[in-house]
């Protein structure tokens, strides 16, 4: 297999997925390295010193390995690999996240943007480790901008991997400048300035609530359309915020929040951005909310903590959400692994910024 360039469109990752997934086991192993390139993680290269201290782990568990010697050399000459790429700053893509299949065996080396990862790791196998990248297109969905002012409006629909701006609305009149009493009328031989003012700001308000409607209504098509994920309203200054009212009721659960963009000048690279912040701001307060659920339930009687109390809650069926640490998780057997999914259960980990959800 061919090493392949940069490439974070839908359709490229769903060919790679598929080229990873009829590895089938051999003489050979596979790295596989999911890392996080947030704005936090690029400060200061926090990003190699993770990679670094992944691969020095690798190496110490490779060595612990009964492995033929060619093949500890295959996997320690990939992971030189993995680390020589990280360690070139301008390799990185503009993205929140990398995916990274190498193995010299197979002539493979292939680099994958990816919006979100649900945490850095480092892992050598027999075959990739492609369940992140399969669960990630279900779980992100489809997220709809709106950008819009009081005279267009403009849509966006951010996926997984990919941003297209649909089509856009103008508002049917507009009536721009500022209003001139002084040229509307006299009332004998005063100067009545404020004559007709008050109608010409109705008329300017009437007009710009109607055009917001029409937007709300455009929203609610597309959602109607394909179910969308998340709701993203952007605007200038004070009037950001000013088409909420107007979204109907079954949108509302929906929004991820409000940004500040220019409609007129916003580019699909920074509505992508903004609304991947958002989305990820609005996981981490509704993890955060779930973590203090658990924690309070533990004193009233709705919740458990402990393997062995939640091992037999799972048994019974009586899970809804569960919340364990990495370690924990990684160390049940993949009977027990299943049980959230037999029991229509929502699997998490627990971490000093809240919780995130397992890959299936």
């Amino acid at each position: 297999m061919t090493a392949l360039s940069v490439s974070g469109s839908e359709s490229a990752v769903r060919a790679a997925v598929e080229r990873l997934s009829r590895i089938e086991p051999g003489a050979y192993q596979v790295v596989s390295c999911y890392l996080k390139l947030e704005p936090r993680d690029k400060t200061r290269g926090k990003y190699l010193i993770k990679i670094k201290n992944r691969i020095r782990e690798a190496l110490a568990a490779l060595q612990r390995q009964d492995l033929e010697r060619a093949l500890r050399a295959q996997v320690a000459a990939d992971l030189e690999r993995v680390q020589a790429y990280f360690g070139e700053p301008t390799r990185l893509p503009p993205a929140r996240g990398i995916a990274l299949f190498t193995c010299g065996a197979l002539d493979l080396f292939e680099v994958l943007p990816l919006p979100h990862v649900h945490r850095s790791r480092l892992a050598v196998a027999a075959v990739p480790l492609i369940r992140e990248l399969v669960a990630l297109e279900e779980e992100f969905g489809t997220i709809l901008v709106a950008a819009c002012d009081r005279t267009s409006a403009r849509f966006f629909e951010v996926t997984a991997y990919d941003v297209v701006e649909l089509a856009s609305l103008t508002a049917e009149a507009t009536r721009p400048g500022k209003f001139h009493g002084e040229r509307q009328a006299k009332r004998g031989n005063m100067l009545a300035g404020g004559f007709g003012e008050h109608n010409y700001h109705m008329r300017i308000r009437e007009e710009r609530q109607r055009h917001y409607a029409q937007v709300a209504d455009r929203i609610f098509q597309i959602h109607s359309q394909r179910a969308l994920a998340g709701l993203v309203v952007a605007g200038i200054g004070v009037d950001a915020a000013a088409l909420l009212p107007h979204l109907h009721t079954y949108l509302h659960d929906l929004v991820l929040g409000v940004v500040r963009l220019n409609p007129k000048r916003v580019a699909a690279a920074e509505v992508r951005e903004a609304a991947l912040s958002l989305r990820e701001e609005r996981e981490r307060a509704w993890e955060r909310a779930h973590a203090e659920a658990v924690r309070e339930g533990v004193g009233s009687g709705w919740a458990v903590n402990g393997i062995a109390p939640t091992l037999k809650a799972l048994e019974r069926g009586q899970v809804r959400t569960l919340l364990a640490p990495s370690p924990a998780w990684t160390g049940m057997t993949a009977a027990r692994r299943s049980w959230p999914r037999r029991c229509g259960t929502q699997a998490w980990k627990s971490s000093t910024r809240g919780c995130t959800r397992l890959p299936k």
